[in-house]
């Protein structure tokens, strides 16, 4: 008998719980009212710790992290984690509580100041964006030395993490392209 891994903890699972169950007459006939599990909703997501990326599945309740484990079915890690990515959930969830040291507002701190503000999202990526532009308009090169046509930007870099995947990584290098960006790199590839 073929039997993988995942199949006999399946089935010990389904063993040991009927060890721990009342009679199925008690069950069939309605006596007990509680449900036997709750409803948690599980998100496939991706591990941002290295630029391996392997896939983790998360489970939430009430905008908390309740449970975190590998995804059989992701082609990198087949399951597994390693420490850090078991590690996962204390971006959202600390001994059962929301992580008071995660950031869930844009913070700014002016120049010359020695204080963080909250700001809204929209104020931080029109921020981003006219910083970003000033930049292009000021540093822009047409033109190298030998008036060769060029059309790029030496003064802004991007550099990319490892929870983008292979589609986010190509919209992102064709945005920064098409704004003359030549300093692209990302973290998997170092």
């Amino acid at each position: 008998m073929d039997l993988s891994r995942r199949d006999f903890l399946k089935i010990s699972g389904v063993a040991t719980g009927g060890l721990f169950l009342p009679s199925g007459t008690a069950l069939a006939t309605g006596a007990y009212s509680y449900p036997l599990h709750k409803p948690i909703g599980e998100t496939p997501t991706i591990c941002c710790f290295c630029g391996v990326g392997c896939g983790a599945i998360v489970a939430a309740q009430d905008g908390l992290v309740v449970n975190l484990e590998g995804d059989p079915d992701h082609p990198i890690n087949r399951g597994s984690l390693c420490s850090k990515g078991m590690a996962l959930a204390q971006l959202n969830t600390v001994d059962g509580k929301p992580n008071p040291k995660r950031l869930t507002k844009p913070m700014y701190r002016a120049p010359g100041s020695d204080t963080w503000q909250e700001k809204d999202w929209g104020w931080t990526i029109s921020e981003i964006a006219k910083r970003v532009k000033a930049t292009r308009d000021e540093n822009f090169i047409a033109q190298d030395d030998q008036g060769r046509t060029v059309n790029r930007l030496e003064a802004i870099a991007s550099f990319g993490g490892a929870a983008l995947d292979s589609e986010e990584c190509a919209l992102l290098v064709k945005a920064l392209r098409s704004m003359g960006l030549v300093y692209i790199e990302h973290q998997a590839r170092i």
